[in-house]
C-alpha cells in the first residue's frame, strides 16, 4: 500500500497518473493546501518543503521500514524504478527520459505556475510579469512541440515518466491553453495522454477530493498558498 499526500493540482496529478497506470494499490490522504494543512507537523516530516504531493511506500523494494519521498518528480521517479515500468532501460533512453523529466521540474512548471499567478491570482496586474512568463511558457511549448515532431512521446516511442510529468502542466488554466495552431505536435500528444483510461480516473479524483477545485479562491486560501513567509 502506497499513501499518498495529494490535493488535485498539476503535481498532485503527475503522480495519480503513475498510480493509475501501473494500478498500484493506494490511499489518498488529501491535503487541504488551501486550508494550510502542508504546514502541518506531520507533513512536514514526510516533505520538509511543505509542498505536495508526498508519499509514503510501506512496501518499499528493500523490504525495510517505510520510505517516504517527496518532490513530483523524485516521486516518478522512484515509483519507476519501484516497479520496472515507463522509464527505459537502457542507459541512452533512461538518459532521455531524465532530461525531459528535468526539464520539466525545472521550466514547464515552475514558468507555467509563475504565468498563472500572475494572469490569474495576483492582486494586480502587472504587465511586464505578464508578458515575461506568457512569453517563457510560449517558448517551452514550442521547445515540447519540436520534441514532439520528432518522438511520439518525450522519451521516445513509449509513453513514460517525462510525460506524465509535463502533461498537466499542459492546459492549467481555463484561458490560458497553448497555441495549438502554431503547435500541432503538441496538441497530438495532449489528446492522446488525456485519452488514456488511466488518465481519466486519475482526473477524476478531482471531483472526490475538491469538487470546489478551479472556483475562485477565497482571501483565506490565499494566504495560506501564497502569504507564507
Amino acid at each position: 500500500m502506497i499513501d499518498l499526500y495529494y490535493w488535485p493540482t498539476p503535481n498532485g496529478h503527475k503522480v495519480t497518473l503513475f498510480l493509475e497506470e501501473a494500478g498500484l494499490d493506494y490511499s489518498i490522504k488529501p491535503v487541504n493546501i488551501g486550508a494550510g494543512d502542508q504546514f502541518k507537523p506531520e507533513f512536514l516530516a514526510i516533505a520538509p518543503n511543505n509542498k505536495m504531493p508526498a508519499i509514503v511506500d510501506h512496501a518499499p523494494a528493500d523490504g525495510g521500514a517505510p520510505q517516504s519521498v517527496f518532490e513530483s518528480g523524485a516521486i516518478l521517479l522512484y515509483l519507476a524504478e519501484k516497479t520496472g515500468r515507463f522509464l527505459p532501460t537502457d542507459s541512452r533512453g533512461r538518459v532521455t527520459a531524465l532530461e525531459w523529466l528535468f526539464w520539466q521540474m525545472a521550466g514547464l512548471g515552475p514558468m507555467s505556475g509563475q504565468m498563472g499567478h500572475f494572469n490569474v491570482y495576483a492582486p494586480e496586474k502587472i504587465g511586464y510579469a505578464i508578458e515575461r512568463y506568457n512569453a517563457e511558457v510560449h517558448r517551452l511549448h514550442g521547445v515540447l512541440d519540436t520534441r514532439l515532431a520528432q518522438s511520439e512521446y518525450l522519451a521516445g516511442a513509449d509513453y513514460g515518466i517525462a510525460d506524465m510529468a509535463s502533461y498537466p502542466w499542459i492546459e492549467v488554466y481555463t484561458d490560458l491553453k497553448p497555441d495549438y495552431a502554431a503547435f500541432p505536435h503538441l496538441q497530438r500528444w495532449h489528446q492522446a495522454i488525456g485519452a488514456r483510461p488511466a488518465t481519466q480516473r486519475a482526473y477524476a479524483l478531482k471531483q472526490q477530493v475538491n469538487p470546489d477545485a478551479g472556483k475562485p479562491i477565497s482571501d483565506a486560501e490565499r494566504k495560506h498558498l501564497f502569504g507564507q513567509k
